[in-house]
């Protein structure tokens, strides 16, 4: 039993001294969003996180969850066990699945229809499963700029013509 606890203590110190180099937070964005389905009830989505490694020590991540808010308001939250190891001083991708509720979809619309907005805010928090069994938290807010919606051109109607 006693050797049985010698090898887990010494596994896990081995861990945590390969992340003795964390000087810095990893920092995690958003690098892409496409709606994969589109359901009643809820919404899957495909995200491309960007995860940034600003240490002298590589990231060996075997997990993470996480989620978005736009608005101020809850819109999606994932998870994920693939994995990934961020070089040191370097970054990486990783795709990961999301899910988004009717009722949290129909908040962000109605929020959008309101019109006048430019901008809208955001908020990625959650956390990163490192090797070793340590969990990294992160967060990143920001305001993203809303793509400018044209009305269609209006005909121009020849002199003398009716509009009805």
């Amino acid at each position: 039993m006693r050797r049985c606890f010698a090898v887990l203590a010494v596994a896990f110190l081995s861990a945590c001294a390969g992340l003795a180099g964390l000087a810095q937070k990893p920092e995690v964005s958003v690098a892409g969003l496409n709606l994969v389905q589109f359901g009643l009830f809820e919404q899957r989505f495909a995200l491309k996180l960007r995860i940034q490694n600003p240490n002298d020590v590589e990231l060996p991540i075997n997990g993470l969850n996480f989620e978005i808010e736009l608005n101020g308001q809850p819109f999606i939250k994932g998870l994920s066990d693939k994995s990934v190891t961020i070089p040191r001083f370097g970054e990486g991708v990783l795709e990961v699945m999301a899910t988004s509720t009717l009722g949290s979809a129909l908040k962000q619309l109605r929020e959008l229809q309101k019109g006048g907005r430019e901008r809208v805010d955001y908020r990625i928090v959650g956390r990163l499963n490192v090797a070793g069994s340590v969990s990294l938290p992160f967060e990143r807010r920001g305001d993203l700029q809303m793509p400018a919606v044209e009305s269609p051109p209006r005909k121009v109607l020849p002199p003398g013509s009716d509009r009805t």
